[in-house]
């Protein structure tokens, strides 16, 4: 299979390639050139299979250049790290309300689902062709945590993840600067996520810097996350009840888009998933765009969910070309707009099978509260999101992306209770290793040099 640009200016690539450089050289993101489809006897044929097995069948019709018992085993490499048995458990909380789970793997939050299985990619990649990579990636708090332990020791790598210092939580960045590994560099950048982000595309857009260094983005943009996350909500959709399958809304705590991007990309590969839910915080720039047809960025404002914390949305741009027939003229016209102004207006905005919802921070609290009272079950602040605008006509599924024990500051402040984990309340005594670098791209572009393998 072959991957194309959203902006049409570079060759097409096999899996393995669209992998390693992550974001296109014209600065499109990748997407597979068909999506395959799902026939119901494919879904019959599923629903007995384990996670690892499940994401085996579904990876081998997009990474067609590597051999099925070679995507076997590093696939099932990838979930033996997670600490319950079901991988990606369902709970029934009420009839027609579900929570999916996906905070079992080895940094607590669902980014482990895609980060896990690319960091053995990486080091597949490294042996195969002997060479050594260094990977860049910007986080707003889980997204660095869960790349870097994905690619932890691994011959060959170097990991660099910028994220706004201040404004991750305590524990999410201990997670990324107590590692005490020597391939993990986590830079704290004097700015918000948006600044590193954009800083990070400027990086990937010198291409001889990035060809010197054989730069790969670890961010969203690559392909490789994307397709790694449709596996759950198919998971989820075989576990639910059959006659109320079609009918379910996946309820999605959205921040660079590629959550609930990975379940959009499924339903267009035959698989009837009926809609999905848009969950934004107050730095509701998807939630505007949904229910106005404006996408313009405003000033982020820190929150109790700061892994939603963004304004520019990447892996948008994927959907936007989907949404357009794959019209790479009209998705640079877009961004190009949207670049220099701040903001495009689409005259008749394509949402699909997609809406949107927005929670506040003096919000969160209550929810918290609310959820616990109700079920007896306790969410983070990203989930609680999800939970703010429920559909009451029919069966939901909200998105557990991380877990409580990561923002326990929250969860005493609304129920009283401080939630733990073991592998946390480990990183407490560990030392911090951190650099405090400048947002600009040459002080980071610097950095590498002077640390990459």
């Amino acid at each position: 299979m072959r991957y194309l640009s959203t902006r049409g200016l570079t060759e097409p690539v096999g899996f393995s390639d669209a992998v390693a450089i992550g974001l296109a050289p014209d600065g499109g993101l990748y997407l597979p050139e068909t999506l395959p489809q799902f026939s119901a006897a494919d879904l019959r044929r599923f629903e007995t299979l384990g996670y690892a097995e499940l994401c085996f069948e579904f990876l081998r019709r997009f990474a067609t250049d590597i051999p099925p018992e070679t995507l076997r085993e590093l696939v099932a490499q990838s979930y033996t790290t997670f600490s319950d048995p079901g991988i990606a458990p369902l709970k029934e909380l009420s009839k027609n309300l579900y929570v999916l789970e996906l905070f079992h793997g080895p940094t607590l939050a669902f980014k482990d689902f895609a980060l896990q299985l690319l960091g053995n990619l990486y080091g597949h990649q490294c042996s195969l062709r002997r060479e050594s990579i260094n990977v860049l990636g910007a986080t707003s708090g889980d997204t660095g945590a869960a790349a870097i332990h994905g690619l932890l020791g691994k011959p060959g790598t170097a990991i660099f993840i910028l994220y706004p210092d201040g404004r991750v939580s305590p524990l999410q960045e201990r997670q990324m600067a107590c590692t005490g590994a020597a391939n993990v560099f986590a830079l704290a950048v004097d700015g918000s996520f948006d600044d590193a982000q954009t800083s990070l595309k400027e990086i990937f857009g010198d291409q001889k810097f990035r060809q010197q260094h054989r730069l790969s983005a670890v961010n969203s943009v690559n392909i490789a996350r994307v397709l790694a996350q449709s596996v759950y909500y198919l998971y989820a959709f075989l576990r639910l009840p059959a006659a109320t399958r079609a009918e379910t809304e996946f309820v999605v705590p959205t921040g660079n888009f590629g959550n609930v991007l990975a379940g959009w990309l499924l339903q267009k590969m035959g698989v009837p998933l009926r809609s999905f839910k848009v969950a934004t915080n107050q730095n509701d720039i998807l939630y505007r765009l949904f229910t106005t047809g404006e996408y313009r960025v405003s000033a982020v404002a820190p929150s109790l969910a700061p892994s939603m914390d963004i304004q520019v949305s990447s892996n948008f741009e994927r959907f936007l070309y989907l949404s357009v027939g794959g019209d790479a003229a009209k998705v640079r016209d877009v961004m190009q707009t949207f670049k220099s102004t701040g903001g495009y207006q689409f005259e008749n905005f394509a949402r699909d099978t997609l809406s949107a919802s927005r929670c506040t921070d003096a919000q969160i609290p209550g929810i918290i509260r609310s959820v616990y009272e109700r079920f007896g079950y306790i969410v983070d602040p990203h989930t609680a999101c999800g939970f703010a605008e429920l559909a009451q006509d029919r069966p939901s599924v909200v998105l557990a992306t991380a877990s409580p024990a990561k923002f326990p500051d929250t969860i005493v402040s609304a129920i009283g209770i401080e939630p733990k984990d073991p592998s946390l309340e480990a990183l407490k005594s560990r030392p911090v290793q951190k650099y405090l670098l400048k947002t600009d791209a040459t002080s980071i572009r610097g950095f590498i040099e002077q640390h990459a393998v």
